[in-house]
């Protein structure tokens, strides 16, 4: 335990440190080239920072205050994405119980069956039985118009915001030898290299993008983005090897996995959004959209990242 907070404290050192430097260089571009925020850029990057330095000192404090800490912060986390996504969907009254039945009853299963470390239950409740019981819930209301169109959107829904989710606390359920009250720090290495893979597309895009990699989809995104901020994700995930039970090697090409797996699932995601014609999910982080905006990536990052780590490092 007392190795892992040691490790622990070194990564948060090293968050606030990169967050100082990127707090004084918006600062200094603010003074120098938007004084009066007229520079749209600028501002943006200046907002961004601002959420992130909240976002860090949130997942710290969660992290901090142990299991339940992150437990119920991811618990939050899906409670929030989950009422964004439902505000973009094909609803109607009929829907109301069934939407009441993941709100209260399908998403605090799931986060309780995470605390029990129930896997045989938690990797199937929502994917089997929520998904049968949700379509039962909402026919006994007698409305069949666009009833496909609306169930399945709720169970999407549910997939994207509870299941896929939860698979980051569910690190915590992970009985790896050797890496015994460690498993914080699984959590650390997939958000931040997830996370960082996006800011630094967006880098290398900025600086070398020419080639639109889905145009329709997120015009930002482009090819050398791509290559540049996965490579340099999954060499920073290399980096971080120290803080998992993984060799260098392994660190890299799983963080390249994860990246790419979060490439993807922000393309997904932004095609919903395109879809609903919105640019964000919602607004409540500023400069940064919403909840769900910043989940996309690690959403579709989670499952796998779990499922890898549990197959090949852990005993349960």
């Amino acid at each position: 335990m007392e190795a892992a907070s040691a490790d622990l404290i070194h990564l948060v050192l090293g968050i606030f440190g990169v967050l100082i430097v990127a707090s004084v260089i918006g600062y200094v571009l603010e003074r120098r080239l938007s004084p009066d925020g007229s520079n749209a850029a600028i501002e943006n990057l200046n907002a961004r920072i601002k959420a992130w330095w909240v976002m860090v000192v949130l997942i710290g404090i969660a992290f901090i205050a142990g299991r339940a800490g992150v437990i119920l912060l991811f618990a939050f986390c899906s409670f929030a994405a989950l009422r964004e996504f439902v505000t973009l969907i094909n609803t109607k009254r009929a829907d109301h119980w069934a939407l009441a039945a993941a709100f209260f009853v399908v998403l605090p299963v799931q986060y309780y069956l995470l605390w029990a470390e129930q896997y045989g239950i938690y990797s199937i409740f929502i994917p089997v039985y929520a998904f049968l019981f949700m379509p039962i819930i909402a026919v006994l209301r007698g409305d069949t118009e666009r009833f496909l169109v609306r169930i399945a959107e709720v169970q999407w829904a549910l997939m994207i915001c509870v299941f896929c989710a939860s698979h980051v606390p569910a690190l915590l359920t992970l009985h790896i030898p050797g890496y015994e009250g460690r498993n914080v720090l699984l959590i650390a290495f997939l958000v931040i290299v997830v996370q960082l893979s996006d800011v630094l597309q967006y880098v290398w895009g900025k600086l070398f993008g020419k080639t639109k990699i889905a145009p329709r989809l997120s015009p930002s995104k482009t090819v050398e983005g791509f290559v540049g901020g996965v490579v340099s994700a999954s060499l920073i995930g290399a980096a971080l090897w120290w803080v998992t039970p993984f060799t260098p090697l392994e660190a890299g090409l799983l963080a390249f996995v994860i990246t790419i797996m979060g490439f993807f699932g922000g393309l997904v995601m932004s095609a919903i959004k395109r879809d609903r014609g919105v640019k964000d999910w919602g607004h409540l982080i500023e400069g940064h959209g919403g909840l769900i905006d910043r989940l996309d990536s690690v959403v579709f990052s989670a499952p796998i990242f779990f499922h890898l780590v549990r197959f090949w490092w852990s005993v349960s």
